[in-house]
């Protein structure tokens, strides 16, 4: 089977991803914060509840060492890239980019609430598509949204959920940062979905270096992503930072499947 020249480059990415992560790994374990980052707050204002404490984390040496690499990753590339990209592109331009895939997302949506039998859901989530990709312009602006048709959001990860899939053990993924055994394989899932529609329907089929504009596609949905998301590592100054995002995370997980 041919190999892309993109999908090379992902591959070499994750290759350097992983061995940067095995290098720095060893000692993460024993420090929670970085030393230019200590801690304001105290630890007895943190809690210690049990359900805190008794999340299942059997991989938490990998975990932490994956959480202090992607701290590293966002403060040395991931923001200085996001913060150039704010500075350089408009507001305007901002959120239409923002708007841009958050359409094309709407088809992950679409078809896992169909997955889901989510029959009222999957009707609003392709009539935002409908009206969006024609009104708005393939997607720049959200003129559904005006309308009464209110952004919705379903992965496999929530469809495996909604058909009775156990969350699975806590997971710590490079870049992608805090998962679940089954929001992983929900992600892994959905990329290949996503995988399978570009090739088929090939969008830069008759475009002299589409592959080389697909990467540039690709990497500009990547800066959309983490300029839309607020979270910044350590930034809440709790020497248990790791233990409470892990909690939150498992919280939010758990409300997204009730929806």
């Amino acid at each position: 089977m041919k190999i892309r020249p993109f999908t090379r480059a992902i591959l070499a990415l994750l290759a350097a991803a992983f061995a940067a992560f095995v290098v720095g790994c060893a000692g993460a374990r024993a420090v929670t914060l970085p030393p230019e980052e200590p801690a304001m707050h105290s630890v007895e204002e943190f809690s210690d509840d049990e359900r805190v404490a008794g999340i299942d984390d059997p991989w938490e040496d990998f975990n932490r060492g994956m959480y202090r690499f992607n701290y590293y990753l966002d403060k040395h590339v991931l923001l200085p890239v996001v913060s150039g990209y704010e500075f350089v592109a408009p507001v305007v331009v901002q959120k239409g980019v923002s708007n841009f895939f958050g359409n094309i997302g709407e088809v992950r949506t679409f078809y896992n609430s169909i997955l889901q039998l989510k029959g009222k859901k999957s009707l609003t989530v392709f009539g935002r598509f409908v009206v969006n990709t024609t009104v708005g312009i393939g997607g720049l602006f959200d003129p559904a949204s005006s309308m009464g048709l209110k952004r919705q959001g379903e992965d496999f990860g929530q469809t495996l959920g909604h058909w009775g899939a156990g969350s699975g053990p806590y997971l710590v993924l490079p870049v992608l940062g805090p998962s679940t055994v089954r929001s992983a394989s929900g992600f892994g899932a959905d990329a290949g979905v996503r995988f399978a529609l570009v090739n088929a329907v090939d969008p830069f089929e008759n475009i002299g270096h589409g592959n080389v504009l697909l990467a540039g596609i690709t990497a500009l949905e990547g800066i959309d992503m983490r300029h839309r998301e607020k979270f910044r590592y350590y930034d809440s100054g709790y020497p248990f930072e790791y233990e409470m995002v892990r909690f939150l995370y498992y919280k939010m997980g758990e409300l997204n499947v009730m929806k």
